[in-house]
């Protein structure tokens, strides 16, 4: 099955071809870096991760390009409120954008340029689009003519006469168009600036990305990525500036993510229910959090709650206990081994526009198949087909970014978190279920039932097993 793409441009799905055989240039919209990374940041962070993980594995070479904004309104402003240089701000904004997409398990792009560091080129194309008539100058501000391009709108769907003006957009007396839009910014007080044809200055947002796609990967690419927030202005802007600029399609395909509700209700800063990736982090597996952002097509919307995260966690688990069972009955689970019939239908699921919903089924399939022959008396070929499951899941998590642990080491790092937020000690726990095991052992079942329920109050599941008791959280 080859793979097909929905293209935010032609709003339908279609066959990817890539521009160079075997070769596939992608950029993806990153953080303006004046705060810490939300939820939202994760969810298109670990979605274009996919991207790139599967695009790899089925044999691509891919050159992921993705940015930081670092000069910006929201970035100078904040930077002013806790006195400090917007240099220093950044720094310390992308390093913690760092810290948590290496917790999320995010693989770093090939390249991450800054803004900042590409002023030559914004000056260059802005150059282009005067010289073409296609942007002119105010007062040292440059601003790109939208009436100059004629298909500004084929984007978002969205056509300049339906849109009113001043709606979304400030007013500003000195534009030809409310619509036109800052590729120059002149140079204020107290504001960081660059020299320019126009006078000392600073880029415009939309810019930056024309500017550091066409340095990275050229004057047409592949894949352009980005949060369902960008089509409208800044992705539909940064088409007719780089089309006008250089006279050829811009990209060939576009995705776009969904948002990410909190409690069925908008994640915005008026009602105050923004969560913090290191927040979350602090409460939730790390795996568990990618688990429940994959859960949903990357289209769709997908709705945070602690009810979501609970069943994301528990499902996390369920993959480790039959890792930890395959391991103790066939062995160390390796990648050598077959992995045909799972990753095959995995693979479908990709290849159907990234559906990580539709493969993390094909995932727990072969987990529940996988266990349903451990279950059994293990005859004839059993065991090859519990190895196979097992090859399959580690591929699979391979490509989603999940199952990377040990399953003992994942489950005692969980008791000891458990233990620590519990305020108990572990060999407390272990000398309690060893005097259980006694207990039953003596045919004391009174005793037994006594220390399961102290167990039970304590937040703890017991298990009885062939190998001996085990315990985990509840």
């Amino acid at each position: 099955m080859a793979l097909t793409l929905y293209n935010t441009l032609t709003r339908q799905k279609e066959t990817f071809e890539s521009l160079k055989p075997g070769r596939v240039s992608m950029y993806v919209c990153g953080p303006t870096v004046y705060d810490s990374s939300h939820i939202g940041h994760a969810r298109s962070a670990v979605v274009f991760d996919i991207v790139f993980r599967y695009l790899q594995e089925v044999g691509y070479e891919v050159t992921y390009v993705r940015n930081f904004t670092d000069v910006d309104d929201k970035i100078i402003q904040r930077a002013k409120e806790r006195n400090m240089d917007t240099q220093a701000l950044s720094e310390m904004y992308i390093k913690e954008f760092h810290d948590d997409m290496d917790a999320l398990a995010v693989l770093r792009p090939t390249a991450e340029p800054r803004a900042t560091e590409f002023i030559k080129e914004i000056v260059e194309v802005t150059s282009m689009l005067v010289d073409k008539g296609h942007a002119y100058v105010m007062d040292g501000d440059v601003y790109f003519d939208v009436r100059s391009f004629e298909s500004y709108g084929k984007l978002s769907g969205r056509k300049l006469e339906d849109m009113e003006a001043g709606a979304r957009v400030k007013v500003d007396d000195r534009k030809k168009d409310p619509f036109d839009f800052a590729l120059w910014k002149a140079k204020k007080p107290g504001e960081p600036s660059w020299e320019s044809p126009w006078g000392k200055g600073r880029p415009g947002w939309h810019i930056e990305c024309s500017a550091m796609s066409w340095s990275r990967l050229g004057e047409t690419f592949d894949i352009h990525g980005g949060g369902q927030d960008l089509i409208f202005p800044h992705h539909e802007n940064e088409v007719a500036q780089s089309e006008a600029a250089f006279g050829k399609q811009f990209v060939r395909y576009w995705m776009h993510n969904g948002f990410v509700n909190i409690n069925s209700e908008k994640m915005s800063k008026s009602l105050n229910n923004f969560l913090i990736v290191r927040e979350i982090l602090e409460q939730f597996h790390p795996e568990a959090v990618r688990l429940f952002l994959l859960s949903k097509h990357y289209r769709s919307p997908v709705d945070f709650s602690e009810q979501a995260m609970k069943e994301a966690a528990s499902g996390l688990d369920r993959v480790y206990a039959s890792m930890d069972r395959i391991q103790e009955t066939v062995g160390c689970l390796q990648f050598e081994h077959e992995a045909s019939g799972h990753w095959t239908r995995f693979c479908a699921a990709m290849d159907d526009d990234f559906n990580t919903a539709g493969a993390l089924g094909i995932l727990f399939e072969a987990v529940r198949d996988a266990n349903r022959l451990l279950d059994g008396d293990m005859a004839g070929d059993d065991n090859a087909r519990v190895q196979e499951c097992g090859a399959a899941i580690l591929k699979m998590g391979h490509v989603l970014g999940m199952f990377q642990e040990d399953p003992k080491i994942y489950f005692e790092n969980k008791k000891e978190k458990a233990a620590q937020e519990g305020g108990f000690d572990q060999s407390m726990v272990d000398d309690l279920v060893a005097q259980r095991a006694q207990a039953r052992k003596d045919k004391n079942w009174a005793e037994a039932d006594a220390i399961r329920k102290q167990l039970t109050e304590m937040g703890i599941a017991i298990e009885d097993t062939p190998e001996g008791t085990i315990w985990k959280m509840a």
